[in-house]
């Protein structure tokens, strides 16, 4: 099987470590020559992960995605969603035809405000079939620590999800699957943002016992915006099937919120301790998806109409100058 990996930061460059320790040689666009060469010297990433080191022989490394994707039957999408777009638009429409799609994006595509599933099939015809998501939770440093983690597959058909999953697992991954294509990148979508405002409470010095409550009133707002998104009042039955307690929906919102190797974790707190966005962005010199997933995901409400008051306040935090401390005085009326 021909991987390709489209994307080359701390999570494209440990799915890149999880597919060579599996013995596979893989097709790996890195937009930067500079970047290409210095792999290809050093045997690794000098930017991310770059205690990772890798069999050169293994990686075809190309600057052009054109060929990346030509030579590749599984594609992984590993580039932030603020700038998948314009990565993607230099492909023509065919580019896709007869390939299997991996999406490790975390957020929506802000130019078009959708799901890269929504961008890739309204611009280049992919299947809803021909699609699948790969997500935590998993930082990419405990990958590269090869400390034990978990990876949960989504694909409209459980078994193919599962025969893509296989190619992934080692010593130090595990693999689940499940069916819930869409509702498990939301719930990716709104942990980074929770992230984020999890980073707020502590920059502005909250304790442990304010965050585990507010942790938990966020758990309980995802699971009312997918189930409200997600709505078919033809079938109620399958809706009550997900199992939000579960490692890909509660498990990544918790270690999202908890953990210091949290970009959005730590942009926010950033924002707490009253760095202005541009500032934290500087900073970190990396992107926080829970930063625009807040504004996408606030356009979006506004066709869901869930009951979403900690999403909300958050993104009037960083995009209509409600002051943090501010802000978390509303949310701390909202929890329960």
């Amino acid at each position: 099987m021909n991987f390709g990996i489209i994307g080359s930061g701390s999570w494209a460059t440990a799915i890149a470590k999880i597919l060579t320790d599996n013995g596979n040689t893989i097709n790996w666009f890195i937009r930067n020559d500079k970047t290409i060469a210095h792999v290809k010297h050093r045997k690794h990433n000098p930017q991310y992960l770059s205690q990772v080191y890798f069999n050169t022989d293994q990686l075809l490394l190309s600057s052009s995605i054109e060929t990346v994707v030509k030579n590749s039957e599984i594609l992984i999408v590993v580039i932030p969603s603020a700038y998948a777009e314009e990565a993607l638009k230099v492909l023509p429409r065919e580019a896709f035809k007869g390939k299997k799609i991996i999406s490790a994006i975390k957020g929506i595509l802000p130019g078009s405000n959708q799901l890269l599933n929504e961008y890739l099939a309204e611009n280049f015809e992919v299947e809803l079939n021909n699609y699948f998501t790969i997500l935590g939770p998993c930082h990419a440093e405990e990958v590269a620590s090869e400390k034990l983690s978990y990876l949960t597959f989504s694909g409209v058909d459980e078994n193919e999800a599962k025969h893509v999953s296989t190619f992934f697992k080692t010593d130090y991954i595990n693999v689940v699957t499940n069916t819930d294509v869409v509702g498990v990148q939301y719930a990716a979508i709104l942990k980074n943002i929770y992230a984020l405002g999890a980073g707020i409470a502590h920059g502005l010095e909250y304790g442990d016992n304010f965050l585990s409550v507010y942790i938990a009133n966020c758990a309980h707002e995802l699971g009312v915006f997918v189930k409200q998104l997600m709505w078919d009042e033809n079938d109620e039955s399958e809706q009550n099937l997900v199992n939000y307690a579960t490692s890909v929906y509660l498990g990544d919102l918790l270690v999202t919120c908890y953990s210091l190797y949290s970009r959005n974790r730590t942009f926010g707190n950033m924002i707490g301790k009253g760095y202005s966005v541009k500032a934290a962005q500087l900073e970190m010199n990396m992107v926080a998806e829970g930063y625009y997933a807040s504004k996408c995901v606030h356009k979006t409400n506004q066709i869901v109409k869930a009951q979403i008051p900690i999403v909300q306040t958050i993104y009037e935090i960083l995009w209509e100058h409600l002051s943090a401390e501010e802000g978390f005085k509303k949310i701390e009326t909202l929890l329960k």
